[in-house]
């Protein structure tokens, strides 16, 4: 059983956690669904989580499980509309280029990125959750922040 109080843990970890389900669902109600969902989940665990265990990467575990399921749920949700919807970025949100140049991402970049970035995972343990190798994840990320540097950077430009 861990130590510190799992009021401390949200303190903490919510900011990433909620990073995390951004950049892998997009803004909006979905991913503050799935980082609702990720501490519920979580409290739950919380008096059976080993001494010393890394509570932050735990999280974020719990998080990537969480997002999947959302991610599953969309794909059985069908949502008759006239007009395709934005890409899921909050129109007000002052980070707004940024989340939508990260879902415009490839997949894979984008996992990588929220995993190892935002989330704070080792590449071995993204690896372990997106599949592939240490060494693939990281040229993933790698790519991806090259590219969201070149987007944001080429975005600023227009603007300027």
């Amino acid at each position: 059983m861990t130590t510190i109080p799992f009021e401390r843990a949200i303190q903490e970890h919510g900011t990433t956690v909620l990073r995390v389900c951004r950049a892998v669902l997009g803004p909006g109600p979905d991913a503050e669904d799935a980082c609702s969902e990720t501490f519920l989940s979580a409290l739950r665990e919380w008096p059976d989580l080993p001494d010393g265990v890394n509570v932050e990467a735990w999280l974020v575990r719990v998080a990537q499980r969480k997002a999947v399921d959302v991610t599953r749920s969309r794909l059985r949700r069908a949502v008759p509309t006239a007009d395709l919807p934005d890409r899921g970025v909050v129109p007000d949100s002052p980070d707004r280029d940024l989340w939508r140049a990260v879902a415009d991402l490839p997949e894979r970049q984008r996992l990588a990125v929220a995993y190892h970035y935002l989330g704070g995972l080792p590449h071995t343990e993204t690896a372990e959750l997106i599949g592939g190798t240490a060494a693939a994840v990281r040229r993933a990320a790698s790519d991806g922040i090259t590219a969201l540097r070149r987007t944001l950077t080429d975005r600023t430009e227009q603007t300027s």
